[in-house]
């Protein structure tokens, strides 16, 4: 995991608590994000990023080996709602992570609007982040998923219900 900057009351230990609690929400207890091979990388409040290793699995067009479509738009999904994860978690620095965990079980995806720049090619993806606004219901994201060449495959705003 890489340094990042804490602005809020926790301590390190509840920091760190926090943060095995949303990576294996994330890598892990979503099943289907684990299946994808999506890791969690860098964060901050309301930003993220997540990375991924292209796999035959992950492959669309058989003939150039270029990644589904249907995997660039849950990569920006996922990205999306780990972003307002985050958001929500700095919104609430004086909860515990077990409280904070809670606050998750409203989050869903009302919509998102993928654009699709150019053909998924590449060994490794990596999908950034960030929340645009949060409200107490509502909150809306921007997303961008790069290959490991830096070229911009796709890009997303979505909208998450968080209450």
């Amino acid at each position: 995991m890489s340094e990042h900057e804490d602005t809020s009351i926790r301590s390190a230990e509840q920091q760190a608590e926090l943060v095995a609690a949303i990576t294996d929400l994330f890598e892990h207890k979503i099943v289907f994000n684990e299946y994808l091979g999506f890791k969690m990388g860098d964060y901050s409040p309301g930003s993220v990023t997540i990375e991924f290793n292209m796999r035959p699995e992950l492959i669309g067009h058989f003939m150039h080996g270029r990644l589904h479509g249907g995997v660039i738009s849950a990569v920006l999904d996922a990205a999306g709602g780990l972003a307002v994860i985050w958001a929500i978690a700095e919104m609430h620095a004086s909860e515990s992570a077990e409280q904070i965990m809670q606050r998750f079980k409203a989050l869903a995806t009302i919509d998102i609007r993928v654009d699709y720049l150019r053909p998924g090619v590449g060994e490794t993806f990596y999908a950034e982040a960030s929340v645009v606004r949060l409200g107490r219901r509502i909150a809306a994201t921007r997303s961008v998923l790069r290959s490991d060449n830096g070229k911009d495959i796709a890009s997303a705003n979505g909208a998450y219900i968080v209450s």
